[in-house]
């Protein structure tokens, strides 16, 4: 190899790497388990049906989110009861890494794939059967206290949904 080459490698191998990093920071660095500190989402959340809204519906009676630190990332919990006495309970493990995790107990989605936006904000892609069906855009003020979540998507009989639900952390 000549000279110049050599002293253009290095740069150029640098150059890549950081543009790597800058593109996804996550996949670079290994990410650690997450705790109370770095991760808002842990704890147990209650659905503020007042604040809350469902296009089209049915709109439940009761939802309570229940995340966990996990050593695979985070384990979500979601028993939702209906007003027709119907309930459901939502369970996945995933890390913010962009992969398909399993999703048990759902009817309309099997996977899940988070991305985790800053510590505030987080989006999770909903897919069945390899299709995409959905996509959630978590925020959690600034206190810590009060989660949004966006969904967007279309239910198993191919139905659109808008909801906007509104959930505040158990103290």
């Amino acid at each position: 190899m000549c000279v110049r080459s050599r002293r253009l490698l290095f740069p150029a191998l640098l150059g890549a790497a950081v543009a790597v990093w800058a593109a996804d920071p996550l996949l670079v660095a290994d990410q650690a388990r997450p705790t109370a500190d770095e991760d808002l989402i842990l704890g147990t959340w209650h659905l503020n049906l007042a604040k809350s809204k469902y296009s089209p519906g049915p709109t439940p009676e009761n939802q309570v989110r229940t995340y966990e630190a996990h050593r695979d990332g985070v384990k979500a919990t979601i028993k939702t009861t209906y007003a027709d006495g119907r309930s459901t309970i939502i369970q996945y493990i995933a890390n913010y890494n962009r992969m398909e995790y399993p999703v048990t107990g759902s009817t309309d989605f099997d996977t899940i794939a988070l991305t985790k936006v800053d510590a505030y904000t987080a989006e999770a892609n909903m897919t069945h059967g390899g299709r995409e069906v959905g996509l959630a855009r978590r925020v959690i003020s600034k206190d810590g206290r009060t989660m949004t979540i966006t969904y967007r998507g279309t239910d198993s009989e191919g139905t659109r949904i808008d909801n906007v639900t509104v959930y505040e952390k158990e103290e």
